[in-house]
């Protein structure tokens, strides 16, 4: 099952109506029947509401600002550089926006591929934002698969693949340094959440868990522990974080 749409989108209020009804014509369009026979279901009801959700934030633009509900909290998320885990870091700011002036989205297909897995096949264009420097748009044919809980609908794993085929070769050299440099600046947002996530795991230090009164009654006497386990979590947490960000930048470079 597929369905094609070429109507092109643009950012601004005037739009978002039309951008809006679009996504929905896209869904309206697709055979939800073969996900289910005359006895069973063989995958969510729910998968409907998915596929219309995620066509609305790519016509829309959202990327950062997606609808999260629509994901599963431990999403696996992969591009040609980059991958994650956890639907929180779809609330950050996105390349498109920031490396394109007037970036615009238009979806060219939708389909199920399976009673699980759905594909949208998609294209940004949008001049870079050093456009004096680099002449014509970039244009990106974007092919996002999804693959989805068949009892929730909500999105396990999401992963992209890009063909630059269309853009010049001036403006395929600013895609990768420009994606590059951001996916560098993410991973270091990567290794804060790291760091601040093992803080949370062990307790905030001014609530001193290692000290405590005597046991024996006399209130004017403490004993402080030996926390030097959780001195050794810490520096193995900021090692793995180090190895991290290294193997990210050796990754983008090599």
């Amino acid at each position: 099952m597929a369905v094609r749409n070429d109507a092109e989108g643009s950012e601004g209020s005037p739009m978002a109506a039309k951008e809006r009804s679009e996504a929905d014509k896209l869904v309206d369009k697709m055979d939800f029947s073969e996900l289910c026979n005359e006895f069973e279901c063989v995958s969510s009801p729910y998968a409907e509401g998915t596929a219309r959700q995620l066509a609305r934030d790519i016509l829309e633009m959202r990327e950062g600002n997606r609808t999260l509900a629509t994901f599963a909290v431990s999403v696996k998320y992969k591009d040609p550089l980059r991958s994650f885990i956890g639907r929180e870091k779809y609330k950050r700011p996105s390349w498109m926006k920031g490396a394109l002036d007037g970036p615009s989205v238009t979806v060219q297909e939708m389909s199920m591929q399976s009673t699980s897995v759905l594909n949208i096949k998609w294209t940004i264009r949008g001049r870079p934002k050093i456009s004096a420097r680099v002449s014509g748009d970039v244009i990106i044919y974007i092919n996002s698969t999804f693959t989805l809980n068949q009892i929730s609908g909500q999105v396990l794993e999401h992963q992209e693949d890009w063909d630059l085929s269309a853009s010049s070769g001036l403006g395929q050299a600013y895609f990768w340094a420009s994606r590059w440099l951001y996916v560098t600046v993410e991973a270091g947002k990567d290794v804060t959440d790291l760091v601040n996530d093992l803080k949370k795991r062990f307790g905030k230090e001014e609530e001193r868990p290692d000290i405590f009164s005597d046991p024996s009654g006399d209130p004017t006497k403490f004993f402080q522990t030996d926390n030097s386990y959780q001195r050794d979590v810490y520096q193995v947490g900021l090692f793995l974080a180090v190895v991290y960000l290294v193997v990210q930048f050796l990754r983008f470079t090599l």
